[in-house]
């Protein structure tokens, strides 16, 4: 069982995928989210939740305050869960769900398209070069202060980082490593819609 942690929904509880992913568990969920309220990261921020899984950690965001949320999920199965949340919450105003794999939805983003908080979830399997292109097509679609959160399995070979963002600080819970990311400072001064 997987349920929203705090904010306007907290308690409540999500379907999850039936096989094929595996949910942010809810000790991870609660600490990534504590840092980022700290930062205060979340609160009217333009979602992006890719490798969406059961859109977790992108309801969360908007329990919390955030704006809207875009999710992106391959999988078709998935996608209908994270709708079926979104409906059951009643967000659909504030939602968009993409069925498509990471890579493809970047590639397709509009210039003007922004985001102030990005989570990236992907399966610990995936090939890291695989993320570490996903990251570098979002890099000039991050807001000038905003942030990533980039979730993978001290197991797996960490993904590069691409020279557009930088670490801001690395977090271990268990086997799960998570990263914070955000504009490298050239990057963050060149330009892109504030929030």
């Amino acid at each position: 069982m997987t349920r929203i942690v705090a904010g306007a929904w907290g308690g409540r509880t999500l379907q999850v995928p039936k096989s094929g992913t595996r949910p942010t568990s809810e000790r991870v969920r609660e600490a990534v989210f504590s840092r980022l309220d700290a930062l205060g990261a979340v609160e009217d921020a333009r979602v992006l939740d890719v490798f969406a899984g059961s859109g977790a950690l992108g309801l969360e965001a908007l329990s919390r305050g955030a704006a809207s949320a875009v999710f992106v999920e391959i999988a078709g199965g998935s996608a209908k869960v994270i709708r079926a949340n979104i409906a059951a919450l009643g967000a659909r105003g504030q939602t968009t769900v993409e069925v498509s794999d990471g890579a493809r939805f970047v590639t397709g983003l509009g210039v003007s398209d922004r985001f102030d908080l990005v989570f990236l979830d992907p399966p610990y399997a995936l090939a890291s070069y695989v993320i570490t292109e996903v990251l570098a097509g979002l890099t000039a679609h991050l807001a000038p202060e905003g942030l990533m959160v980039l979730e993978t399995s001290k197991q797996y070979a960490t993904p590069e980082i691409p020279s557009g963002l930088m670490v801001s600080a690395t977090k271990t819970y268990g086997d799960t490593l998570v990263n914070f990311l955000e504009l490298a400072a050239n990057q963050a001064t060149s330009g892109g819609n504030a929030r």
